[in-house]
């Protein structure tokens, strides 16, 4: 598989988001709104706390 998906905790609301881990965009909290991810023209760079890969999607 070209990248993996990984669970991430937000540090602002504690929200639980899968984020792709090349991400193309920014990608936001879907509760509060805080960047989660960032696109850096290959690995994003996730601003949150990973809390596992997740393997099946």
């Amino acid at each position: 598989m070209a990248g993996s998906f990984y669970r991430v905790t937000c540090p602002d609301c504690e929200n639980e988001q899968v984020v792709f881990g090349k991400a193309a965009t920014e990608v936001a909290c879907a509760v509060c709104g805080h960047t989660l991810a960032r696109p850096t023209g290959g690995k994003a760079a996730i601003e949150g706390d990973v809390t596992e890969t997740v393997e099946a999607r």
